[in-house]
């Protein structure tokens, strides 16, 4: 943890305050957000399905990368009173924005990929 006042933080907070690109990454960006918002693309999805749609994640890092987006109004979280317990997660409009973003990226990583 470190404090608010080093000159990195106060640094991190200009810029997130003043630049787009740096703002939408403290959103999407990381190593699990833009696989999640885009499995999302595809409709609701259960926890155990996104899970299981993503290889290597653990339980505790996509029950925080949800938390954060659900935080952040990209990802909407749905609690059915039923037993057992139903939740069910969707992108949010804001969420589904980012959908061109999430797909040119994607295309643009892809053809990176196959450079020789």
């Amino acid at each position: 943890m470190r404090k608010l006042t080093s000159t990195n933080a106060i640094n991190e907070a200009s810029l997130v305050r003043n630049c787009g690109v740096v703002y939408a990454l403290t959103l999407i960006g990381g190593r699990w957000k833009p696989t999640l918002l885009f499995s999302l693309l595809g409709g609701t999805m259960r926890y155990n399905q996104l899970l299981k749609s993503i290889p290597g994640i653990s339980e505790r890092m996509l029950a925080a990368q949800l938390r954060e987006l659900e935080k952040d109004g990209l990802v909407k979280r749905t609690v059915y009173a039923e037993v057992p317990q139903r939740v069910e997660y969707e992108l949010t409009a804001l969420g589904m924005s980012a959908a061109p973003l999430l797909r040119t990226m994607s295309e643009w990583g892809n053809s990176l990929r196959e450079r020789p």
